[in-house]
């Protein structure tokens, strides 16, 4: 008898569990469906340019190329092994494992269509090209340009500067290249004598230039360069340090022209209608300075009424600085966007950060990718296929969160869905 109620116990056991619910998927898959439908508008990404047979390799997808720095340790994601890079390249060359053969076979065949195939296998209708210039395959409409304007403020001698660290001294040698250019297109050899002549000569006229070339924002790096504190300075001030015969033996001196050239970049910028690109995360390379790049530092800069005309993105959404960067979103002037945190981190830990920003302030989140030549394993176009997939399902995970918990209805998923992926950009920069 007891073996008998033993056995009907274990059977009971086992009709029971039959009947329990499996627990629901982290995203409602209609959801997830509509998102992956949405053609997005990628807020910033670095896509390399076609060339031809026996023309040098592009390289201005980016002013300060990380290839030129020393080691770090590599967040799991971006390195070679890592799990979804064989999953862009099945998506992209329909090759389940890097193959450099497949892919340059698929170059050839698209030709200067490459690019744009590139942007319809990731499910975007417009990246926005942070670049030095633009070029063939590389242009309008599908690619919207933002060019650079570090190098505009640091218009001295930067010898001391880059003596800080190996990274830092190969990046103020290519900031005094592209400075050079940049006196070269406004038909000079040197930097003016005066600052009335170098905001007037050098500065706005490169600005009005890229303007009229089609950039829809300027890009600073200066995280890379120095920290993200860009006090308001006077012009005379600025005038007797920008005069100096020699570079200003204080550092904090020279900073303090850095400050008033960078608040005047960006007061130019509102007035001619473009918006300031700035990086504030934990940047690449093993001397970055990561306290610098907490986007708290720019809350004086948002707060400056002479530059609430300007809107400011700060790019990557200020990892790890996520508390932080939330807070800022209540500025009139102030938006960012998640790029490079869709490819560092897991659609889990990121729907975790979308979600407290879309529950503060939605209209001021923008998808993006980073996408960029990392490795030979992920180029732009793995790396940019690979954020835009956990991008999307982040913000999926992230609205059936807010769905489940009663904080949404339906309706209104789709609505901030489409709001991330697309028409907060395009409000943002006046897209059609």
């Amino acid at each position: 008898m007891r073996r008998y109620w033993a056995l009907y116990l274990a059977i009971l056991a086992l009709a029971l569990a039959g009947c329990s619910h499996a627990p629901p998927p982290a995203a409602d898959p209609d959801l997830t469906a509509e998102i992956r439908r949405i053609r997005a508008i990628d807020n910033h990404g670095h896509p390399v340019r076609i060339t031809q047979p026996g023309e040098p390799p592009d390289r201005f997808f980016d002013a300060l190329p990380v290839d030129n720095m020393e080691p770090q340790s590599d967040p799991v994601n971006l390195r070679p092994n890592a799990p979804s890079i064989a999953d862009a390249w099945l998506a992209l060359y329909d090759a389940g494992h890097v193959d450099q053969a497949r892919k340059q076979s698929v170059m050839h065949q698209k030709g200067d269509a490459y690019p744009e195939r590139v942007l319809d296998r990731m499910g975007v209708d417009v990246m926005l090209a942070n670049r030095v210039s633009m070029g063939p395959t590389i242009q309008p409409p599908r690619f919207r340009w933002v060019p650079y304007a570090d190098a505009l403020i640091f218009p001295l001698d930067n010898t001391a500067l880059g003596a800080v660290n190996s990274d830092r001294k190969s990046f103020f040698a290519l900031e005094d290249q592209l400075r050079a250019r940049y006196l070269q297109d406004a038909g000079l050899s040197a930097r003016p004598a005066t600052l009335t002549e170098y905001l007037s000569r050098v500065v706005t006229a490169t600005l009005e230039k890229q303007r009229q070339g089609g950039a829809v924002a300027e890009k600073f790096e200066a995280a890379y360069l120095r920290p993200l504190t860009f006090d308001k300075v006077d012009r005379a001030t600025a005038e007797r340090l920008y005069a100096a015969k020699a570079t200003p033996n204080q550092p904090a001196d020279y900073k303090q022209l850095q400050d008033f050239l960078f608040r005047y970049i960006a007061a130019e910028c509102g007035h001619l209608g473009m918006a300031v690109h700035i990086h504030t995360e934990a940047g690449a390379g093993s001397y970055f300075d990561v306290a610098g790049a907490n986007p708290l530092n720019l809350e004086s800069v948002l707060d400056d009424p002479g530059l609430r005309k300007t809107k400011f993105v700060m790019l990557h959404g200020g990892w790890p600085f996520i508390g932080e960067i939330t807070a800022l979103l209540t500025k009139p002037n102030a938006y960012l966007d998640f790029s490079a945190q869709d490819l560092a981190r897991t659609p889990d830990a990121l729907s975790r950060t979308l979600r407290e920003w879309l529950e503060f302030v939605p209209e001021k989140i923008l998808f993006a990718t980073d996408a960029y030549p990392y490795i030979p394993e992920m180029g732009w176009e793995e790396s940019g296929w690979m954020a835009a997939r956990t991008g999307r399902q982040a913000l999926a995970i992230a609205l059936t969160g807010m769905m489940r918990d009663g904080e949404i209805t339906r309706p209104r998923a789709s609505e901030l869905a489409r709001m991330v992926l697309r028409d907060n950009a395009r409000a943002l920069y006046g897209f059609q």
